[in-house]
């Protein structure tokens, strides 16, 4: 069953039934859905769908005529492979769909184009003479987001300025995620996407009928299934030197968030170094560099400004609890692994997990005008700020801490601060009194809210003081999964 992507199938179909030409390029990285979402939106049209392979030039032209010349084609009757790549793609103008759009995907076009680097200006050509001015969609897909963004999109390249759309397809939203499991209680899917993200091949393999626990053991820890080997496969495709990238990966999924910190964890101790691994990694789409919300477009080019993390929630899980029980889980002690390693953990590496999630909700309740003030930006905050201290004279000190949620007016005279706590104890008063201390300098120009997220409940003083106050919210983790 095709869950989600309704963006991008609504983007498609809008570039389907327009009156004029459309050339649309969509990419993202590997595993994210891309050809599913692309058959998804083929079905019931007439289309031709090829799917580029790793082969000579020759053996590519071989296979992108035969997909063509299935359809009913003036030149079947003549050719069984098209002379060169120019007729292949002029015959495109000759497929058979009548009063519909003649649409043609070339999925992981970045392939074609390695054995013959003339494809682009050739298709520029085309676009330009013919294809604009005839009813086509032609849509090329790709993985490898650096070739589609540096070479295919950029200024000087042949098809600059020639896609009609552009779109990068992300890991799906953890609304859309929680699909694959709508029997898991809230919280269970809240788990089930720390693990695994919103990867749709990752979120296929586990069972909707299996527990968290026994997913978990079977899909992913135990050897010879699809997960177990998933990360070291792709790695392997995409990246050489994959010991020092293993390295840095484990380093970050373990809690190292600085340059020189994950530096020094990797044991690569060059920075200059270390910065280009990442940079790699980041255009994979499996590592960010995170900025603190309100930080200036001239500030996110200093390189110690900003934390490093995973964007990938199965790598970070993989690389927090398998690649360092290698050895053990390759033994067959799945039972041990799971229950003396990641049980007692799975909450705590869950918690960040849930500040996403709880972002999100705060996104969707702006989609529908459920804020007391529409925002332009949102992120996590870094810096510091005041926060409570018994043993100091004034009762307070200055110490570097973060806010889970911060959301900003466009005049920065309104603020929306979230706290998230997902744990197995109730959200105290405290830890609210120890949130509104933060950023207590800006209360005198502007106005703030409280927005309080909970896997386990607030106590009564804290359900006492959202009862009285205005400003005050309280959510439970099954309000923000269900999110009505």
């Amino acid at each position: 069953m095709f869950i989600g992507r309704e963006a991008e199938l609504q983007f498609l179909e809008d570039r389907y039934i327009s009156s004029h030409a459309e050339f649309v390029v969509l990419y993202g990285r590997r595993r994210v859905g891309k050809t599913e979402t692309l058959k998804q939106f083929c079905e019931g049209k007439p289309h031709v769908f090829y799917s580029c392979t790793q082969c000579t030039d020759q053996a590519q032209l071989a296979k992108f005529s035969a997909q063509l010349l299935r359809e009913d084609l003036p030149a079947k009757q003549y050719v069984t492979v098209f002379p060169d790549w120019e007729k292949a793609f002029h015959s495109i103008l000759d497929l058979p769909y009548g009063e519909k759009k003649k649409l043609v995907v070339i999925d992981e076009f970045p392939y074609m184009c390695q054995r013959n680097t003339a494809i682009p200006s050739l298709l520029q050509n085309m676009w330009d003479a013919e294809f604009k001015d005839h009813s086509i969609m032609l849509i090329l897909c790709g993985s490898a987001m650096s070739f589609i963004e540096k070479e295919l999109l950029a200024e000087k390249n042949p098809l600059y300025g020639r896609a009609t759309g552009i779109y990068k397809m992300n890991p799906m939203v953890f609304y859309d995620a929680k699909k694959f499991f709508p029997d898991y209680s809230p919280e269970d899917q809240i788990l089930a996407y720390a693990v695994l993200g919103g990867i749709p091949h990752y979120l296929n393999q586990f069972q909707n009928g299996l527990s968290l626990e026994e997913n978990i053991k079977k899909n992913i820890l135990t050897k010879g299934c699809i997960l177990y080997s998933e990360v070291e496969f792709l790695l392997h495709q995409e990246l050489r030197e994959t010991p020092v990238y293993n390295s840095l990966i484990e380093s970050v999924a373990l809690g190292s968030t600085k340059l020189n910190e994950i530096s020094q964890k990797s044991l690569l101790c060059n920075n200059s170094k270390t910065s280009v691994y990442l940079k790699n990694l980041m255009e994979l789409g499996i590592v960010e560099r995170e900025f603190s919300v309100d930080i200036s477009e001239k500030e996110r080019g200093n390189s110690n400004r900003g934390m490093y993390r995973l964007t990938d929630n199965f790598f970070r899980f993989w690389y927090a609890f398998g690649f360092g029980n290698y050895s053990q889980l390759e033994d067959g002690d799945v039972d041990g692994v799971y229950r003396y390693l990641i049980a007692p953990e799975l909450h705590a590496f869950a918690s960040g997990v849930f500040e996403d999630v709880s972002r999100e909700f705060v996104r969707e309740l702006q989609k529908r005008n459920k804020l007391p003030f529409r925002y332009n930006r949102i992120g996590r905050w870094m810096g510091k700020t005041t926060v409570r201290d018994v043993n100091s004279e004034s009762g307070n000190r200055m110490a570097e801490t973060e806010i889970d949620i911060l959301a900003l007016s466009p005049r920065r005279d309104q603020y929306l601060i979230g706290e998230c706590k997902f744990k197995n104890a109730p959200f105290r008063y405290s830890e609210f009194l120890d949130t509104t201390a933060k950023l207590a300098a800006e209360k005198k120009q502007a106005e703030f809210y409280y927005y309080l997220f909970s896997a386990s409940g607030f106590d009564e003083m804290l359900l006492a003081e959202a009862e009285k106050s205005d400003t005050l919210k309280l959510y439970t983790a099954e309000e923000v999964v269900q999110l009505r």
